[in-house]
């Protein structure tokens, strides 16, 4: 397989999951993996409806109908990722575990310290919308190298992994491969500062931190099965090393194949591989026929 990036118009496959028989530790009896993952679901619906409203202001700054189409593209699938990951919230708390107090906070840091601000026009509002497209890109950089990592997270169906949940996953992480060029490319050709492009990742690098971890330890104190359920960075560091997370090793060389003055998103993830599960994802087939 390939890393190259052939040139496939992007679409929103409008997918739709039955959580009915997913359990609450759906990779079973490791309640500390499955919410580690399950904080995709409280970050996700709230920063991706935050990607689209950014880049609904940035349309009017791009001049390549090519990156416009791509832009476009981008924003219908990331708008059916943040619902797909919503609708997981009701079925959680039927099973004993409300994520709102968390969800709240996240909803904060994306509306209100990332949200539109009341600024001159001009230059201080373009700045900021600059600023905002580059976090983006930044954080897309780890949205692909997680949709590469579950895509070749054979360990998970080792451990009997739920399949609808490991369906929902994978087709995320697809897409996020298959788009994983987009934001870098919209930087790049709105702005391209090679300094702002290190800021914004030292910021949304320390964001995804603190927000994961935060999200996790949520979880795991709040999981009505569990007495005392904590988590540690000792317990994400054995699970990636048991293959059930990604690796502390591959995480830190993410980090200055990012900051590379010569990086760009087609170094993440195989194309190939992304299209292959997405012609095979129960869910996105189903969609196909939908649509058909």
């Amino acid at each position: 397989m390939s890393n190259t990036q052939a040139r496939v118009p992007l679409k929103a496959r409008k997918v739709s999951f039955s959580w009915d028989g997913t359990p609450l530790h759906w990779v079973p009896e490791d309640p500390f993996t499955t919410h580690t993952i399950n904080v995709l679901h409280l970050l996700l619906p709230a920063g991706e409806r935050w990607f689209v409203h950014v880049y609904k202001q940035v349309l009017p700054y791009i001049r390549d109908e090519r990156l416009r189409e791509d832009v476009i593209g981008f924003i219908g699938q990331e708008a059916m990722h943040s619902q797909a990951h919503d609708e997981v919230l009701p079925h959680l708390r039927e099973l004993g575990l409300d994520p709102t107090p968390y969800t709240a906070q996240v909803d904060w840091f994306f509306e209100k310290l990332l949200g539109d601000r009341t600024l001159p026009p001009g230059r201080p509002r373009r700045w900021w919308l600059m600023e905002r497209v580059a976090l983006i890109a930044a954080i897309e950089h780890y949205t692909a190298f997680l949709g590469n990592w579950v895509l070749n997270a054979e360990e998970l169906d080792r451990r009997g992994a739920d399949p609808t949940m490991l369906d929902l996953l994978r087709w995320h992480g697809a897409e996020e491969v298959e788009h994983r060029s987009v934001a870098f490319e919209l930087f790049m050709h709105v702005d391209g500062s090679y300094r702002r492009r290190v800021r914004t990742w030292a910021t949304a690098f320390s964001a995804l931190v603190f927000l994961w971890q935060r999200g996790a330890r949520f979880f795991m104190e709040n999981d009505p099965s569990l007495i005392d359920g904590k988590a540690t960075f000792k317990d994400f560091h054995v699970r990636g090393r048991r293959g059930l997370l990604p690796t502390t090793g591959d995480m830190l060389r993410s980090i200055p194949r990012y900051l590379s003055r010569d990086y760009h998103p087609s170094q993440e993830g195989d194309t190939e591989q992304a299209a292959a599960y997405l012609a095979s994802s129960p869910a996105a087939t189903a969609a196909e026929k939908r649509a058909a």
